[in-house]
C-alpha cells in the first residue's frame, strides 16, 4: 500500500508540474487582447505599413522594414507582402475632434506622411535613366550584351515616373501638406524626364543601332507622357461626374419641394389653423410640417450640433408631447455648442413653458460679438419666483444656479403687460464658445 501510494502521489506530482509549465489559456487569452491591433498609424513615413505591423507584433520598426526588404530579394515576395498590406490594413482610428477646433485647422483624421514619396520616385526615375543612357554609349561603341539590361532598365525609369504622376494624384494632392501645388510640380518634373527620355531616343545614336528597340522603348516614353496625366483626368472626371450628381439631385430636390409646397405644406398649416394651436390634430400637423420642410430645404449635410440645432429639435419634441406651439427665432451667426450649460438652461425653460403654460411659446436667440442671449416667453398664467416654495428648485438651480456657475446670468419675470412669463439666458461670448 505504501508503494502504491508514493506512486500516485508521484503521478500527482508530475501532473503538477506539466500544468505549471503549460501556459495557461486565460493568459494566452489576456496576451491576445493586450496586443495592439494590426492597423496602420495616421503620422506615418510613407504608407505606414511597417509601422502598423512592428506595432502589433511589438517588433522595432526597422527590424520589420528590414525583413520587407530581405523577402523582396526573395522572387519579389517582400514587395508582393508590402502592397497586400497596404491595400488590406486599415487605418488606426481618427482622434477625437477637439470642441472647438481653430479656424482654418486642417483635418486631424487625414493621414500625415512625412516622406516626399513623390518626389523619391522622380529622383529614382531619373537615376535610372541617367544609368540606362550611359549604358547606351556603351552599345554605341560597339560593346555587345546590354541591350536587354538598358531596355528594361530604361523601361524602369519610366514607370517609376509614371508611378511618381499616380502618386502626386491620388495620395499627395488630398493631403494638405502638399496639395495641387506639389502634384503640378511632380507631373511637371516626370513630364520633363520622359520628353527628354523620348527626345534622346529618338534622335540619338541608337536609333541606328537598334530600331525596335528604340522605337518601343520611345513609344512606352510617350505613353507614360499620357500616364502621367491620366490619374489626374481621372481626378477630374470624378469630380465633374459628383458635381452633375447633386445638381441633378439638387434639381429634383427643388421639383419636389415645389410640388410639396403647392399641397402638402399648405394642408397641414390648414389644419393647424382650423384645429388650434393646442389640440392634438393640430401638433401632430405642426411636427410633420417641421420635419418635411426639414428634409426639403436643409439638403443631404447633416446639421452641425450647435445651440440653434438642438433648441430647434428640442422644440419639435415639445411640440409632440405637449400642447404648445414653439416659434424659434435666430438673429446673428451661432457658434454656441449644444452640450453647453446654455443650452441645457434653455431646454429647460422651454420645458417648464411647454408644462406649466402651454399655447404658444417664443423662443429668441441672438448672438452678438460680446454675449449671447436665449429669450424664453409664454403667454400663460405667469408666477413670481418670490412666490415659489424654497423646496421647488427647477428654475431656482436648473436655470438660474446653473447659468451663474457657468460664468452667465439668468433673470425671470413677467411678460410684456403681465402677461405670462419671460426668461432672460446672457452668456459672455468667450464662455459660450467655451460651452
Amino acid at each position: 500500500m505504501g508503494s502504491r501510494a508514493e506512486g500516485i502521489t508521484a503521478a500527482d506530482d508530475a501532473l503538477a508540474g506539466a500544468a505549471a509549465d503549460r501556459p495557461s489559456p486565460i493568459a494566452a487569452d489576456a496576451d491576445t487582447a493586450a496586443r495592439t491591433p494590426l492597423a496602420r498609424p495616421r503620422d506615418c513615413v510613407a504608407t505606414g505599413v511597417a509601422a502598423g505591423l512592428a506595432a502589433h507584433l511589438g517588433w522595432p520598426a526597422w527590424i520589420v522594414r528590414v525583413a520587407f526588404v530581405a523577402l523582396t530579394c526573395l522572387a519579389g515576395a517582400g514587395l508582393l507582402l508590402y502592397v497586400w498590406l497596404w491595400a488590406f490594413v486599415p487605418w488606426s482610428p481618427a482622434p477625437a475632434p477637439s470642441p472647438a477646433p481653430a479656424p482654418g485647422a486642417a483635418p486631424t483624421a487625414r493621414p500625415r506622411r512625412r516622406a516626399p514619396v513623390a518626389w523619391l520616385l522622380v529622383g529614382a526615375s531619373a537615376t535610372v535613366l541617367v544609368a540606362a543612357w550611359i549604358t547606351s554609349r556603351s552599345l554605341v561603341s560597339g560593346e555587345g550584351g546590354a541591350w536587354t539590361w538598358w531596355f528594361w532598365a530604361t523601361l524602369c525609369g519610366i514607370g517609376l515616373a509614371v508611378a511618381a504622376g499616380a502618386w502626386s494624384t491620388f495620395i499627395d494632392r488630398p493631403d494638405p501638406e502638399r496639395g495641387p501645388r506639389s502634384e503640378l510640380a511632380v507631373r511637371s518634373a516626370a513630364t520633363a524626364l520622359l520628353v527628354v527620355t523620348a527626345l534622346a531616343l529618338v534622335f540619338g545614336p541608337l536609333a541606328a543601332l537598334g530600331p525596335v528597340a528604340v522605337f518601343a522603348t520611345a513609344l512606352a516614353a510617350v505613353l507614360g507622357i499620357g500616364l502621367v496625366y491620366a490619374p489626374t483626368l481621372i481626378a477630374r472626371w470624378r469630380d465633374l461626374t459628383g458635381e452633375r450628381t447633386r445638381r441633378i439631385r439638387e434639381e429634383q430636390r427643388s421639383e419636389i419641394a415645389a410640388h410639396l409646397h403647392d399641397s402638402v405644406l399648405q394642408t397641414l398649416a390648414l389644419i393647424q389653423n382650423r384645429a388650434g394651436a393646442t389640440s392634438e390634430v393640430a401638433r401632430i400637423a405642426r411636427a410633420q410640417e417641421r420635419e418635411l420642410r426639414d428634409w426639403l430645404y436643409a439638403g443631404d449635410a447633416p446639421g452641425e450640433s450647435d445651440l440653434v440645432t438642438d433648441l430647434r429639435d428640442f422644440a419639435a419634441a415639445l411640440e409632440i408631447d405637449y400642447p404648445v406651439t414653439v416659434d424659434l427665432v435666430v438673429v446673428g451667426e451661432s457658434r454656441e455648442p449644444a452640450s453647453g450649460e446654455l443650452a441645457a438652461a434653455a431646454r429647460e425653460a422651454m420645458l417648464n413653458a411647454a408644462r406649466h403654460a402651454g399655447g404658444e411659446v417664443s423662443v429668441y436667440v441672438e448672438s452678438r460679438p460680446d454675449a449671447v442671449e436665449v429669450f424664453v416667453r409664454d403667454r400663460g398664467p405667469g408666477f413670481r419666483l418670490a412666490a415659489v416654495p424654497g423646496d421647488r428648485l427647477g428654475v431656482r438651480e436648473s436655470i438660474i444656479g446653473r447659468m451663474r456657475r457657468a460664468g452667465g446670468s439668468a433673470t425671470v419675470r413677467p411678460g410684456a403687460g403681465g402677461v405670462g412669463t419671460e426668461v432672460r439666458l446672457r452668456f459672455p461670448a468667450e464662455e459660450a464658445t467655451r460651452g
